[in-house]
C-alpha cells in the first residue's frame, strides 16, 4: 500500500470493515447491511440518486440520520408522486427542518423525479445498463478506489442526456459503490466475503 493509503480496520466487534467505517453504529450498520449491496426497482434507485445529490458538499453520515425525514418529506421517494409535487411541495419542504433545505438539490430531486417517470425502460435498467461487466479487483486499500471511473463518466453523461440534473461523474460513482453495480468494500474486509453477488 502506498503512503496514506488505509487498509481495512478491524471494529470493537472484531470484524474488519473498510475504513471510512470507525466506529460510528450508524456507519457500521449502513458499511454491512446496505453499501455495495446490489439494489434494484426504480424508486429505491431514486432515492439513492436523491440522497446522493442532497450529500454534495455534505458528510453521508448527515444524510444517513435525516433519511427518515427525507423518505418522510418525499413521499418514499416514489417517482410518481415526487413528480407531481408542485411550488408548494418546494416550500413544504424548504421549511422542514429534518432534510438539507437547499432549494437547488429540492429542485432537482423533483426534476429528477420527472425525468425518471419519462424513461422508456424505467431508471434501475438505465443505471444497471452502467455496470461493469466484468468486476475489477478487489481493493486491498483505500488508495485503490477511485473517484470517478469510465463507466461513472458515461453514466453521468447519459442520465444529463435524458433530463437528469446534479448527476455528475463523481456523484454516480458513489452511486454504483452504494448500489453494488461495483464493489469497492476492501479484500480483507468482511461485507466482502458476505456480499451477494
Amino acid at each position: 500500500m502506498g503512503e496514506g493509503e488505509r487498509a481495512a480496520i478491524i471494529g470493537a466487534d472484531g470484524l474488519a470493515r473498510c475504513p471510512w467505517v470507525g466506529e460510528t453504529p450508524d456507519y457500521i450498520a449502513y458499511h454491512d447491511e446496505e453499501w455495495g449491496r446490489p439494489l434494484h426497482g426504480d424508486d429505491a434507485l431514486f432515492e439513492r440518486l436523491c440522497l446522493e445529490g442532497f450529500q454534495s458538499g455534505l458528510s453521508w453520515l448527515t444524510i444517513l440520520r435525516k433519511r427518515p425525514a427525507f423518505r418522510a418529506a418525499f413521499a418514499d421517494f416514489s417517482i410518481e408522486k415526487v413528480a407531481a409535487f408542485d411550488e408548494q411541495d418546494v416550500q413544504r419542504l424548504l421549511a422542514d427542518t429534518g432534510i438539507v433545505r437547499n432549494r437547488l438539490k429540492i429542485n432537482a430531486a423533483i426534476a429528477n423525479a420527472r425525468t425518471a417517470a419519462t424513461l422508456a425502460g424505467g431508471l434501475s435498467e438505465l443505471i444497471w445498463s452502467f455496470a461493469p461487466a466484468v468486476p475489477g479487483p478487489a481493493p486491498r486499500g483505500d488508495g485503490d478506489i477511485p473517484a470517478i471511473t469510465p463507466d461513472s463518466t458515461a453514466m453521468a453523461k447519459a442520465l444529463k442526456k435524458a433530463g437528469f440534473v446534479f448527476v455528475g461523474p463523481t456523484t454516480c460513482y458513489a452511486l454504483m459503490q452504494a448500489c453494488g453495480l461495483v464493489d469497492d468494500h476492501l479484500a480483507d474486509c468482511h461485507a466482502r466475503r458476505a456480499a451477494v453477488v
